[in-house]
């Protein structure tokens, strides 16, 4: 049964973790990231059973990710007077909904509603993300508390895809989407036992999450979140093609490399709580300048399937660890505004990743992967500048505080 005592509004400081919410927070977000990126691997099927082109049944992905910016702007004024848990639990169940209502569609504007549902799932879950661990753990566990959150994106990172396309060849595309359906009933379930009554924090300021962008350090802050996710895809959404044409890998080898980075990937927000508890700040300045040098590494040893074998671990070690250190600052600079802040950095991360994505896309048709990538590196390396910048600013207002 869960807990009748509120938790309070803040990071919970004397309260023991409640490690077990957090695990399934984690699950949930497997289910989410899953269900966001299932019809990648299945647009085929789904497109010759629902009679529409490819491309609009790519449009699955699209839907999602527009609602998710809505969600997450949106979803946290709408319910600014309820119980957290209770929105929380609600968004569960949006997602058990979502997958039921696409697996069993019978037209393709019924699945599009479905995917509308799962987007505003999406952005709501991830945005209350880093509020609901400051209120589950200790804020000494707080980064730790995010890591394990950010394992469930890890690995549904790792399967989605090619659980889709296995589960899709062997059962059918509804079947996939069936699939992930009792995995949402567990979390929900698992959520209503583990989660305490959280009652809604007071929110400092006017209400409009956009007025949080006055503060410079948060600012700054967004702004290198922006460009180091605007870099990353820039980049990783044309491996494939890259490491097919330039690399010159067969399937089996690609499907090996992938693999591989997304192991690398756990590994990396398995790793990444206790550097960043000591040292915030240099690991957000650090960890761009990082992935833009295995980026810079990827134009130079393209050419040599060991070389690019050994980077692709490096990029999704950093790359798939990253996003822990962003949660965790805006978990710290934003201590009585984490959910305002969440929505508008998820909404930030949602068109930081379409930008990212176009722009490589046009970079790539253009003239291949050198200037694609080396448009990645840029951004990369500003994103690392914007988070000194950061810094500095933060560091100059505790100085200014102290005195």
């Amino acid at each position: 049964m869960p807990s009748a005592t509120a938790a309070p509004a803040g990071a919970s400081l004397d309260r023991p973790a409640n490690w077990g919410a957090v695990i399934a927070l984690s699950l949930g977000t497997f289910a989410l990231v899953a269900s966001e990126f299932m019809p990648v691997s299945l647009l085929t099927p789904i497109a010759a059973d629902l009679a529409v082109t490819e491309g609009q049944a790519g449009q699955a992905i699209a839907v999602s990710g527009g609602f998710a910016v809505l969600a997450s702007l949106g979803l946290g004024t709408l319910t600014r007077d309820m119980d957290r848990r209770h929105v929380l639990l609600a968004l569960v169940a949006l997602m058990l909904v979502s997958g039921t209502l696409a697996a069993l569609a019978p037209g393709f504007g019924v699945f599009l509603a479905g995917r509308a549902l799962i987007g505003v799932a999406i952005g709501g879950f991830w945005s209350m993300s880093a509020a609901i661990a400051m209120r589950l753990v200790p804020e000494a566990s707080v980064p730790r508390a995010l890591a394990i959150f950010n394992g469930g994106n890890a690995l549904a990172t790792v399967v989605a895809a090619p659980m889709g396309s296995l589960l899709g060849g062997m059962f059918g595309w509804r079947m996939a989407f069936l699939c992930l359906v009792p995995v949402a009933a567990i979390v929900l379930v698992w959520l209503w036992a583990s989660l305490p009554r959280m009652a809604p924090a007071a929110r400092a300021g006017n209400g409009n999450v956009f007025a949080l962008l006055r503060r410079p350090v948060v600012a700054l802050g967004l702004l290198a979140t922006a460009l180091f996710f605007m870099g990353q895809f820039t980049l990783f959404t044309y491996l494939r093609p890259f490491l097919e044409t330039v690399t010159g890998v067969a399937v089996p080898e690609l499907t090996a490399m992938l693999l591989l980075l997304g192991l690398a990937g756990l590994a990396g927000t398995a790793a990444i709580g206790r550097p960043l508890a000591r040292a915030l700040y240099p690991v957000l300045v650090i960890w761009p300048l990082l992935l833009a040098a295995v980026g810079a590494g990827l134009i130079a040893f393209g050419h040599s399937a060991a070389g690019t074998g050994a980077l692709m671990i490096c990029w999704g070690f950093l790359a798939t660890s990253a996003p822990v250190g962003y949660w965790t600052w805006l978990a710290r600079t934003l201590p009585d505004d984490a959910e305002a802040g969440g929505g508008l950095m998820v909404a930030i991360v949602q068109l930081s990743i379409t930008l990212g994505a176009s722009l490589g896309g046009l970079l790539y048709d253009a003239g291949g992967h050198v200037p694609a990538f080396g448009a990645a590196v840029v951004l990369l390396v500003l994103s690392s500048g914007a988070a000194l910048r950061a810094m500095a600013t933060a560091g100059a207002q505790r100085g200014a505080a102290a005195a």
